[in-house]
Parts: structure tokens; C-alpha cells; sequence
């Protein structure tokens, strides 16, 4: 059963632990005027995700639905969510919605620019683009400038089923980088020549929350956070 913590006044982290994979799959909920959805979920996930949020509110009047890129765990379960939700429509950016979305999805998403901020009600939202962070084309990552919480997506993963949120999350976050490149998975997020800068951008807006899909969640200064995983992933990339 998926796990309910509100990280930020109306901010909710709905997890569920997959233990075979040994990981945390968090969605996360902003109850708003214009409820907001971050991530879907996979399929599979759905209804025990969907039930959780039936504690918080009715699903059906979900009125946006995020997410990073184009992945599973991402927008899964995005059709679904659509589906229930009439009034739902899905954010991307322009390379997400014209490589994926817009073939993928029941109904047209709205398409964002990078900087492009929009209200739900009481939080004002800013859309980020972030090609490849943490990985794909049309990767995008959205920040609730209200409550100063950035959704980071696959940045800062951690393995096992730790709490909610914690106050230091970098070493685990680091372990797992290193041991994500012993597999088939290493290189999850490629060093571009615009890495470094999108983190400096992410961290300048210095969030207090980094709502991480994988893993606990951080609660305190985060832009410091960023700049440090940062280097930790340009170490462990270089890496033969």
C-alpha cells in the first residue's frame, strides 16, 4: 500500500516500495485550486497510487498532470490518469510534446517554454528545461516557487525504502551513482556540456525541498545539495 507524508503545506508524497527492485516509486500531489500530479507512475501502479490520492482528494478533478520525461515510472500511467480526469491535461516542453506526447497521449498536452511559470491557485509553478537532467531530450524538471520545492525526478536516487524526508541524503545518493555504474544501467545521467550549468541554474533557485522520485526527500538548503551531487556525478562519470 502506498505510503501518504505531506513534505510542504499541501505538497503530499504518495510512495510505494518495490522490493524486488529495491526502490521507492514517489509520486507527488499539490492540492491546489488546479490539483497537480508530478510523475504518473507505472501502469501497474495505478490503482494503489490512485487510491492514495483518494485520501487527499477526488481524483477525478485532477487539473495537471507533470512529469520529467518520457519513461515508465514517468507518465506510465498518464492515458489512465487522463482517462479518470476530464479536465486533466499533461505539462511538457516543446521537445517532449513533439518527439512523445503528443502522439502518446489521449488528449493534446500544454506545451511550456523554459522559464514559464503558471498558477494553480496558491502556488505559482516556473517549468524548467533541462535537456538529459536528469536524462532524456526533452527532459524538463518543475519547480513550486510558493513552498520553494523542486520535483527532481531520477536526480539524487536512492536504493531501499528510507523516510519520507531527511536532512541528508547526499551520501546514499552518491553510493548509488557509484554502484549504478557496476550495471547496466551506468551513465543514467550523461555529462553534456550543459550539465554543469543546468545544475548551477536549479540549485541558484535555492529550493527547500527536493522532492526526489526515488528515496527520501530533502528538507533544508538544497541548492548546496545540487552543486555537490553535481560534482559527485562528474567524478563517478568520468570513471572508466
Amino acid at each position: 500500500m502506498a505510503r501518504v507524508d505531506e513534505i510542504a503545506p499541501d505538497v503530499f508524497r504518495i510512495s510505494t516500495f518495490v522490493a524486488d527492485k529495491n526502490l521507492q516509486f514517489n509520486v507527488f500531489l499539490v492540492r491546489d485550486a488546479e490539483p497537480l500530479l508530478y510523475h504518473t507512475g507505472q501502469i501497474a501502479l495505478f490503482p494503489e497510487v490512485r487510491a492514495a490520492v483518494k485520501t487527499l482528494m477526488e481524483p477525478s478533478e485532477l487539473r495537471w498532470i507533470g512529469f520529467s520525461h518520457f519513461e515508465s515510472d514517468e507518465c506510465g500511467a498518464l492515458n489512465a490518469w487522463l482517462a479518470l480526469a476530464p479536465a486533466a491535461t499533461a505539462l511538457a516542453g516543446p521537445v517532449a510534446a513533439a518527439t512523445c506526447i503528443q502522439d502518446y497521449a489521449i488528449r493534446p498536452p500544454r506545451v511550456l517554454a523554459d522559464g514559464e511559470r503558471f498558477t494553480t491557485g496558491r502556488h505559482t509553478f516556473e517549468f524548467l528545461v533541462t535537456p538529459h537532467v536528469p536524462h532524456g531530450w526533452g527532459a524538463s524538471l518543475l519547480l513550486d516557487c510558493t513552498e520553494g520545492v523542486l520535483f527532481c525526478s531520477d536526480l539524487l536516487l536512492q536504493h531501499g525504502d528510507p523516510a519520507p524526508v531527511r536532512d541528508d541524503i547526499l551520501p546514499d545518493a552518491v553510493d548509488a551513482l557509484e554502484k549504478g555504474q557496476q550495471g547496466p544501467f551506468r551513465d543514467a545521467i550523461p555529462q553534456t556540456t550543459l550539465t554543469a550549468g543546468i545544475f548551477a541554474r536549479l540549485a541558484a533557485r535555492s529550493p527547500k525541498v527536493l522532492a526526489v522520485m526515488h528515496g527520501s526527500s530533502f528538507a533544508g538548503d538544497g541548492g548546496p545539495v545540487l552543486l555537490q551531487f553535481e560534482k559527485a556525478l562528474a567524478r563517478v562519470s568520468a570513471q572508466p
